[in-house]
């Protein structure tokens, strides 16, 4: 069972049309920026079709930052999940990655997987993803895969019909 953190952060649905500029914007301070990910490398063209979290700051709705993002792809992955540095170790990521995995769960996944940064894949560990795989280059970094099984933490069936299903992974 992942950890309980009190999220220092709001996570929302987000859409890819309503808020690419602050996806944008946290993704190539993160990966662009901070980790040197070359910017062709980081948008491609699951990005307007793909389901998109935001998480925000605390505080009065009109002051309010954006300062992390991920992404969940038809395919069961989770993906692109970056935080500010300044706001890591607050709960923001755990928050993000349980709203992730509740929205894989409401359409039907019994398992979510990620390609992990070898650096953070501790992170992913706590929260239940095991490595499933040897470790590989992606982009020039270091990566893992992972996997989980997800299920509703309110109780809910998974699934809009109890139903579920596995990834579906590209090629």
């Amino acid at each position: 069972m992942p950890p309980r953190t009190t999220p220092q952060a709001d996570v929302r649905t987000a859409t890819w049309a309503q808020d690419r500029e602050q996806i944008q914007r946290i993704r190539r301070a993160v990966f662009i920026e901070e980790q040197r990910i070359p910017e062709a490398d980081e948008w491609d063209a699951l990005d307007p079709v793909v389901t998109h979290v935001l998480a925000f700051t605390h505080g009065d709705s009109a002051k309010r930052d954006a300062v992390g993002t991920g992404r969940l792809e038809p395919t069961g992955k989770i993906g692109r999940v970056a935080v500010l540095p300044q706001y890591r170790g607050t709960g923001t990521g755990v928050a993000m990655m349980q709203r992730l995995m509740d929205l894989a769960a409401e359409r039907g996944f019994t398992d979510v997987y990620l390609h992990a940064q070898v650096t953070a894949a501790g992170f992913y560990e706590r929260l239940g993803f095991r490595a499933d795989g040897p470790e590989f280059d992606e982009v020039g970094i270091p990566h893992q895969r992972m996997r989980r099984s997800v299920g509703k933490r309110d109780g809910t069936p998974v699934g809009p019909h109890g139903d579920a299903q596995r990834p579906v992974e590209p090629g």
